[in-house]
């Protein structure tokens, strides 16, 4: 109903004039004026905003934003004054979704859109189902590190400089958990941008150099260690409540070090990331490790990078089952094509074995005997023993059914040591067998036909000669400089899969050998139980998973560090970086925050009380910290079944701003 109007013009009913800025307008357009009440609910005053506007379109993602507030009016059923909203207040229209720049952990750079309404939980639980990414609540935002930014514009890593766009891209509606295609989710396949961006996302980053990882900013302190997660930004609150604009870059990170659920069908571009952000926390020392430690670090990204150059996500390996099923029905056919008894005999080869003279070990107990000469023997998937050539139609030595055995390579080019180790499993335990051989040509042909016999085939596959050139051309790369190789697959630059400080250390010619007999070990795994595996690897470093704050404990004189770990809190002192006290979250009975003064106050059990003021970052960041990793261990115990229970994530973090 229209307020009745003076004849100075003025209103003499409840009404009054609401001004609202529109920001598809323009910056420099005129705001809207309405006509309202203060029992006007805000659904209504959008409504008759965008009447007013007259411009036909989607308006349903905009939303109201109050600037002086610094907050959105998303209950469009409260009314003004419930609000408390006045003639003074400003007010903007404005999509509820708009661009950002994400830096991954991959050193990619995507463009996407985010919900700046959302708390910033549910803006990255929505980027993540956009990328395929399950287990959310494992990541967060950062702020980019602006300063730094602005300084290191011109010589920008060039990795960064392509950023791949994917604010078109929608994640399909689909039941929970349900993908195609392999575990790519369904909105990357349709379109050649679409796959190039997954891409992008699930292969790891290759081609790296020495320079690219001096160029990254490292913390050369465990004080620079704390600067980091002062950028974190809070969970509870959206991007605009705190400060994040349009087209600003923020980093998309793993943030609690609790990897739940690990699924490689499932989880191809969370573990590349999380692969990545392992890499390069070993790379920029932030995870410390002795050299030996860095060599297998060194020799995993070695072969990620080899797998990685010719890898295609977009191509779903064959399942083994399905190959046998395939192998045997193209013999089947062979034998089918022959017309005549005596033409089908001729077709079926005599199935092809090794048999020749090698050094057998077999490590017993109490004995200091070394190698025996036996005449050995491999048909089918067994290798039998045999004290010489003359006893082989007898009982072997030592029969061994090789199918799911562990074959190992021991290979030592410099002292000419080429043997094979067979880990057999057995009712008894395990069969450890050494095999010794002259050379490279015998050592690639039962190294070839062991790993086939493992796998369940004989040296009939078709794979067999492939086998042994791989073997051959592995041992040829040892013997040479990994600088002398030509091909794309083998050059990669061993000075770029060691951090800095071995860098200068070691020289080439000392890493590369020490890098390839690390990668022997592993040199038979696949892509993605080498990513994996440096995973687990990173996971098992003494101070993996440390987020680092400067904190001051009340009573003491000076500042100290604080190290929250997933499971633990960990007082460090700042000059000699010694742990002080370790105090176990299964310990805690309760922790509370005092806003005014900053503080963190903790209490276990058996009366200890704990409580600092945090210096590095706000203390609502640690909070933050302790109360993620309580709510990650609910995880484990529902089994994932009841799925993510974002209202006691932020009853456990948020303090009473979470209320």
């Amino acid at each position: 109903m229209a307020g009745i109007q003076t004849a100075s013009g003025e209103y003499i009913d409840s009404s009054w004039e609401l001004k609202v800025h529109v920001e598809d307008l323009g910056e420099d357009a005129d705001p809207i004026t309405l006509r309202v009440t203060g029992e006007q609910h805000i659904g209504g005053v959008m409504l008759q905003l965008v009447e007013k506007i007259g411009i036909a379109k989607d308006w349903s993602d905009h939303g109201l934003w109050w600037k002086q507030k610094r907050q959105w009016l998303l209950r469009t059923n409260w009314a003004l004054d419930k609000y408390g909203i006045l003639a003074d207040a400003l007010l903007y229209f404005m999509p509820q979704h708009k661009p950002v720049i994400l830096s991954l952990p991959n050193q990619r750079s995507i463009r996407i859109r985010v919900c700046f309404s959302s708390t910033t939980f549910g803006a990255c639980a929505e980027v993540c189902k956009i990328l395929g990414i399950r287990h959310p609540e494992e990541l967060s935002f950062l702020k980019a590190p602006e300063e730094r930014e602005k300084k290191k514009k011109k010589d920008k890593d060039s990795v960064t400089q392509e950023i791949f766009d994917l604010t078109s891209i929608q994640p399909t509606v689909a039941r929970e958990g349900q993908t195609q295609f392999g575990g790519v989710p369904p909105h990357f396949i349709g379109s050649p941008e679409g796959q190039e961006c997954y891409r992008a996302l699930s292969v790891c980053q290759i081609g790296l150099t020495p320079e690219d990882i001096q160029k990254r900013y490292k913390a050369t302190s465990v004080t620079d260690k704390t600067a980091v997660h002062a950028r974190w930004l809070d969970s509870s609150k959206s991007l605009m409540q705190q400060g994040v604009q349009e087209g600003d870059r923020l980093w998309l990170q793993f943030k609690y070090y609790t990897f739940h659920d690990l699924d490689p069908k499932m989880d191809v571009v969370r573990i590349n990331l999380l692969f990545e952000q392992a890499r390069w926390a070993v790379l920029l020392e932030e995870t410390e490790c002795t050299e030996e430690e860095m060599m297998m670090f060194a020799a995993l990204q070695y072969h990620v990078n080899k797998l990685s150059a010719t890898s295609d996500p977009m191509l779903l390996p064959q399942d083994p089952a399905l190959q046998d099923l395939d192998e045997a029905l193209s013999h089947l056919e062979v034998k089918l094509e022959a017309s005549t008894p005596s033409e089908a005999l001729e077709g079926i080869e005599l199935e092809p074995e090794l048999q020749e003279y090698l050094k057998v070990f077999r490590p017993r107990k109490m004995t200091l005997k070394g190698y025996k000469q036996n005449w050995v023997m491999l048909k089918g998937t067994n290798v039998s023993c045999y004290k010489n050539k003359e006893e082989a139609r007898g009982e072997p030595l030592i029969l061994l059914a090789l199918k799911g055995c562990e074959v190992i390579p021991e290979v030592n080019i410099a002292s000419q040591k080429f043997c094979i180790k067979l880990l057999v499993p057995s009712p008894e335990g395990m069969n450890e067998v050494y095999l010794r051989c002259e050379n490279e040509q015998q050592y690639a042909r039962w190294m070839a036909g062991c790993r086939l016999a493992a796998k369940g085939r004989n040296m009939g596959d078709s794979s067999y000669d492939g086998e042994v050139q791989n073997i051959l051309s592995f041992l040829t790369l040892q013997k040479s400089n990994a600088q002398t190789s030509t091909s794309a697959a083998e050059s990669i630059n061993m000075l770029a899969l060691v951090s800095p400080r071995y860098q200068k250390k070691l020289k080439l010619k000392q890493l590369s050998p020490r890098i390839l007999e690390a990668y022997q070990n592993i040199a038979q795994i696949t892509l993605m139980e080498a990513k994996l595996r440096l995973i687990q690897d990173w996971q098992s470093l003494p101070d993996f998973g440390l987020s680092y704050f400067l904190v001051r404990f009340k009573g003491a004189r000076r500042d100290e560090i604080l190290g929250i770990a997933s499971n633990r809190l960990i007082r460090i002192d700042l000059n000699v970086g010694d742990v002080v006290k370790t105090w176990m979250y299964s310990n805690m009975k309760q922790w509370n925050v005092n806003w005014d003064i900053r503080q963190v106050s903790i209490e276990f059990t058996e009366n200890i009380n704990v409580a600092f003021t945090c210096v590095s970052a706000s203390c609502k960041v640690v909070h933050e910290y302790i109360g993620g990793y309580i709510f990650m261990s609910t995880r484990a115990r529902d089994g994932g079944t009841k799925g993510l229970n974002e209202d006691l994530f932020h009853k456990l973090t948020g303090g009473h701003e979470a209320l």
